[in-house]
């Protein structure tokens, strides 16, 4: 059955077809290179995201920099949930091409879902800020998203820690860290969120989400403790 576009911010079509597998690898690779290059990332525990099947990145989201720097260290392709805000001009051209995924947060967005089950049927790597906007980056207030993907697919969420990113602002450009500054990546233990019974009730969700919350929260505290941030 043909999948159909829906009309986007100032009536663009956003198509609904899995986004580009190839794309996230070149994003990845361009990750790579931009964030090594100004900053001095250093990556832990990157071994346990599971290397084939589907996976979610869970990242804690304090700067606009905390996507890409997971991005380009992260082992797998990944395919961001991002906020439609940023798909304008040149680099909402360039987020699509490399398999990110647009989302409107203001609404059930069903082509957004659509896809990014799509990445997980696929047996592909999705990343999601579970507390919805940049904020404290603490995992204090979860939305209901990061529950239904990871109880709906199945697949396991690897909480990620971003550490660093807002400890100080860089003197030529204060909208990024300093140049060269380093930046911590904290991957854990993979784990399901669902009960181990198969239900997709809003109470199952409700009770995924405190289980989330919990694993992520202390994740962050032991990440904490192992890079002293």
């Amino acid at each position: 059955m043909r999948r159909h576009p829906h009309r986007g911010e100032a009536g663009r079509e956003v198509s609904a077809a899995p986004p580009s597998e190839r794309g996230a690898e070149v994003g990845r690779r361009i990750g790579v290179g931009l964030m090594y290059g100004l900053f001095k990332p250093r990556v832990l525990g990157a071994w346990k995201v599971p290397a084939t099947g589907p996976v979610i990145l869970a990242v804690n989201h304090a700067h606009n920099v905390d996507g890409p720097m997971v991005m380009g260290v992260a082992p797998r392709p990944t395919h961001f949930l991002i906020k439609k805000e940023a798909f304008v001009g040149p680099l909402g051209r360039f987020l699509g091409a490399i398999g990110q995924v647009e989302v409107d947060r203001a609404t059930a967005d069903r082509t957004a879902i659509t896809r990014a089950l799509s990445v997980l049927d696929e047996g592909g790597v999705l990343g999601i800020f579970p507390e919805g906007t940049r904020g404290g980056g603490d995992f204090a207030s979860l939305r209901a998203g990061l529950a239904y993907f990871a109880v709906r697919s199945g697949a396991p969420i690897v909480p990620v820690a971003v550490l660093g990113s807002t400890e100080k602002h860089g003197r030529l450009i204060k909208a990024l860290p300093p140049l060269r500054s380093r930046v911590d990546v904290v991957f854990g233990d993979p784990f399901p969120a669902g009960d181990g019974s198969g239900r997709r009730t809003r109470k199952a969700l409700d009770e995924a989400t405190v289980r989330i919350q919990e694993r992520l929260t202390a994740h962050l505290e032991n990440a904490r403790r192992l890079t002293g941030r």
